[in-house]
């Protein structure tokens, strides 16, 4: 699983990055507000841990933003300020869980693993639907304005990825790992080809083309 760490003081931001690396996660750190938003835009992240105090762009700013352009990456905020007030605030405004400094890495760890599991945790949606497709998540189908359309597994699920991520694009080692579960390699072709194939069956006979190519980043599902 990939962890953002978004925060200013070297110190910290190593001792976090080694220890969670330790644990067997991927670590992607950012130095301030402005970076560290663009790179949670811009990437899927399964956590994100944000210090408050940041350049650039403070960190309760930061969660804003995010969550105003429906970034779900769950968030654990890193604090010096202790107090109720500040850990409320937070908290309506979009993080996850609040950890005060100085903190012991162990709680840290549990509070990754808690948040990770809770947005883990099965849901009870049985469709996803956007743009006239609609997955039927149960029934494993899927429909394009009333129209059925059979996928095998593997394009099922690279559908309900997008979908699920609808507007943010995936990167292709994303999509390897995600349903391969290999390390990128940046001369297999087999994402482009699982593209072309979903392509040919979702978009084919639709004026407006829902799978789109972003380039240097990836895939998107593009509704509008």
């Amino acid at each position: 699983m990939n962890i953002l760490v978004i925060e200013d003081d070297a110190e910290i931001a190593s001792f976090v990055a080694h220890g969670l690396q330790r644990a067997g996660y991927a670590v992607d750190c950012a130095g301030d507000g402005c970076k560290g938003e663009k790179m949670a835009r811009s990437a899927v992240y399964d956590a994100a841990i944000v210090d408050l105090m940041l350049p650039g762009q403070d960190g309760l700013t930061l969660i804003e933003e995010l969550r105003k352009a429906k970034v779900n990456t769950p968030i654990i905020v890193l604090s010096a300020k202790r107090s109720l007030t500040d850990k409320v605030t937070c908290l309506r405004h979009g993080a996850d869980d609040y950890l005060a400094k100085p903190f012991d890495f162990p709680e840290l760890l549990a509070r990754v693993e808690a948040v990770l599991r809770r947005s883990h945790e099965p849901t009870k949606t049985e469709c996803i639907e956007s743009a006239g497709v609609v997955i039927d998540l149960v029934g494993r189908t899927v429909r394009r304005d009333g129209q059925r359309i059979d996928l095998p597994p593997r394009e099922f699920a690279l559908l309900e990825l997008l979908m699920r991520n609808a507007g943010r694009p995936l990167a292709k080692a994303y999509l390897l790992e995600r349903l391969w579960n290999y390390s990128f390699d940046p001369q297999t072709n087999v994402v482009d080809v699982l593209v072309c194939r979903l392509r040919n069956r979702l978009d084919r006979d639709f004026p407006v083309k829902l799978i789109q190519t972003i380039r240097a980043l990836g895939y998107v599902f593009r509704p509008s």
